[in-house]
């Protein structure tokens, strides 16, 4: 694996694995690449606007790190959760599970915050896509419930990977609206800047919901996609960027 991509650090079981991509150890180059030289970009984004090629090069680089091909989504914001089993034949959902061994759940991000989940015993792990569209419609809730439908009774660990941090992230009084619907103390993760506008705490939110799915065991959480354009692609800091990948399996 890349000495660059990040191996989440949390208490499971050995045979869970889980790695995201961070912006180095590619080929893709100008606004895709590491800054300043603008080269080595790790772009695995085909909609991003990145040269085809350079992104399939870096496909390909991650494929040699994986047991599998991954089971890429077709990913809209919203909360539809699936088998990664079926996600070739799947319409639109932005998480995904499974029980099977080398079957690799994956997500891409870029601002969005990736999270991980996985039971207890090993049995079952997935991965969700949370921006605030998708923790508004309750995106974690509902990966949780796929899982313990699957496993029933399972204990849940999770990790929060690296997403647009909460002195960054300033949004509209809607998002604050749509996140109190659904999560009671949504509030508390926002804080009031002017005019309407709030600085919003993803990582909190996260927390938030995984407590209310019953999910207790969080780790991460804190990475700052926004802030350290070396490392990390940012969608809201520089609108035309490439994507990381947010990947789990269990063997």
């Amino acid at each position: 694996m890349n000495s660059q991509w990040i191996k989440p650090d949390w208490p499971v079981p050995a045979n869970v694995r889980a790695l995201i991509t961070t912006r180095a150890g590619g080929v893709s180059r100008g606004a895709y690449g590491v800054p300043p030289e603008q080269q080595g970009g790790m772009n695995i984004g085909l909609r991003s606007g990145d040269n085809a090629v350079d992104v399939r090069a870096n496909r390909g680089t991650l494929r040699a790190a994986l047991p599998t091909d991954p089971r890429w989504l077709n990913q809209v914001h919203g909360a539809a959760v699936i088998d990664a089993a079926q996600a070739e034949d799947a319409g639109a959902a932005d998480a995904s599970f499974t029980d099977a061994p080398n079957v690799v759940c994956v997500v891409s991000i870029a601002d969005c915050m990736p999270v991980f989940l996985a039971d207890a015993s090993g049995r079952c792990v997935a991965v969700a896509h949370a921006g605030w569209r998708g923790l508004a419609a309750g995106v974690i809730q509902a990966t949780a419930k796929a899982m313990r439908g699957r496993v029933v009774g399972c204990e849940l660990f999770a990790y929060l990977g690296p997403a647009i941090g909460p002195q960054h992230f300033e949004v509209g009084a809607e998002v604050l609206d749509a996140m109190r619907a659904g999560l009671p103390d949504a509030a508390v993760a926002f804080t009031s800047r002017y005019r309407g506008k709030y600085l919003a705490d993803l990582f909190a939110l996260g927390r938030q919901a995984l407590k209310q799915a019953g999910v207790v065991r969080i780790y991460g959480g804190g990475a700052c996609t926004f802030s350290d354009p070396r490392r990390f692609y940012s969608f809201r800091r520089d609108k035309t960027t490439g994507r990381h990948a947010a990947l789990i399996w269990r063997v």
